[in-house]
Formats: C-alpha cells, sequence, structure tokens
C-alpha cells in the first residue's frame, strides 16, 4: 500500500464522521511500575503507545509516521476484504490515518488507541459504501477481486486468511481455492455479517474488541457471527457436492 498522504494537506473522506471523542489529556503522566518491578512487555507496550499518542497530539509527524508504518497493512487488510476493490482500498485506509492526525485531540485513552483506530477504519468503510450508493456507483460483487487476487498470487500471500498453515503445494493451491470461495461467498453476505466475519476470521479480534471497534454488545456480535458462519457453511456445502 502507498504511504498515507501528507497529513497537513490531504483531506478525508467527506463522509466520514469525527472519530468520538474519548479523554486523554495533556497533563496525562504514564502510570509508574511497582517499586522494584520490572514492566512486563503488555506494561511497555502501553507506555509506548500512550508517549506516542501525546507526540502525535501535538503535531509530531515522526510520530504519525510510526503510526502509519505500524497499522498501515492491517487497516488495509480490514478495508480490502470489505470492500473488495484494491483502489477503494488504498483510498479509504489513507484517508483513515488522514482522519487520526487531524482528530488526534478526540481520543481520550478509554481504549486502547489501536480500538480507537480500527473504529475509524470500519466507519470509513460504511461510509465509502454509502457514498458509492449515493453516486450510482458499483463495485461488483464485493470480494470478488481479493478472491481472484488470491487465485492469481503464488506463495507469497502476506497474511493469509484464517491463520491457514499448509506446507506442501499442492495444498497451498487447495487452500487457496478454498479461501477464494469462501471470500466470494462472504460477499453475499450483508455488511454488517460481512464485517463481524472479516474482524473475528480474518483478522483475529477478540469479542471484546470487536465489541469495542463496532459499538455491539458481545452477545449480540456472537449471535450475529453465527448466522454469518452458518450461511457460509451452508454455501460452501452446496460447492462441495
Amino acid at each position: 500500500m502507498s504511504s498515507a498522504k501528507d497529513p497537513p494537506s490531504a483531506s478525508p473522506d467527506q463522509d466520514a464522521p469525527s472519530p468520538k471523542g474519548e479523554a486523554l489529556t495533556d497533563a496525562d503522566q504514564d502510570a509508574p511500575s511497582p517499586k522494584g518491578e520490572a514492566l512486563t512487555d503488555a506494561e511497555r507496550a502501553k507506555l509506548q503507545e500512550r508517549r506516542l499518542v501525546r507526540r502525535l497530539r501535538r503535531g509530531d509527524q515522526r510520530a504519525f509516521a510510526t503510526i502509519v508504518r505500524t497499522y498501515q497493512q492491517r487497516v488495509f487488510n480490514i478495508v480490502f476484504r470489505f470492500l473488495g476493490n484494491r483502489e477503494e482500498a488504498e483510498d479509504v485506509a489513507q484517508d483513515v490515518f488522514v482522519t487520526v492526525y487531524q482528530n488526534a485531540q478526540n481520543f481520550r485513552g478509554d481504549s486502547k488507541f489501536s480500538t480507537w483506530l480500527y473504529r475509524v477504519t470500519v466507519n470509513h468503510c460504511k461510509n465509502r459504501l454509502k457514498y458509492l450508493k449515493r453516486r450510482g456507483r458499483h463495485m461488483g460483487r464485493p470480494l470478488d477481486e481479493v478472491a481472484e487476487h488470491l487465485m492469481a498470487q503464488g506463495s507469497g500471500e502476506t497474511q493469509p486468511a484464517f491463520h491457514a498453515a499448509i506446507p506442501r503445494p499442492d495444498e497451498l493451491a487447495q487452500g487457496r481455492q478454498l479461501e477464494a470461495l469462501i471470500l466470494r461467498e462472504m460477499g453475499k453476505m450483508d455488511e454488517d455479517h460481512r464485517l463481524l466475519v472479516v474482524l473475528r476470521d480474518i483478522q483475529g479480534m477478540s469479542y471484546q474488541e470487536m465489541a469495542d471497534v463496532t459499538g455491539l454488545n458481545v452477545g449480540t456480535i456472537k449471535s450475529r457471527l453465527h448466522r454469518a458462519r452458518l450461511a457460509l457453511k451452508e454455501a460452501l456445502a452446496r460447492h462441495m457436492r
């Protein structure tokens, strides 16, 4: 994916809402670790994230560049697998980071920064679909392009969906064919169900993180995801006969 647009001059998707304000003040201080105890990896990562976000909120472009490098592939994967169109996905992913840069003051630290970022990503995906529908533009069957890309590529997929480990060349080919079929069938789902499958089964998010990103409660997520998986299973069974 190309680098994110230069933040001072680029403008985000016109339909994208400002992220919800959540309140991390400039006076916020990093909580010290218990006396005499070394920081755990999780504590160290949280500390580094808070420092990075404070720099971003001050308009530090090096902090912004670090955030782009850290999250751009994951953001692009979510958008691409949701929209199914590479050019649209590249534009939307760049707009996500512009929105993050321009609205960093609205992040208040009530959730992880990554959760806030993925919430912005999901909002942009939904708004781009609405925008395309209003413009009378049709993207074709969602995820067809993703499926074709998987079928055409070799074994160098950067992040295989469903995290399959397939050692032999013949099994690699079979795995890509199955994944392409899965993605095509996902394209027939309504967008809310497709989003949950992308977040859980492809991106590997926890149910709680999905709840934080989508605003749905965990029970609703599990129920909708169950229905989506069942429909997907039945569709795949028809192809396997």
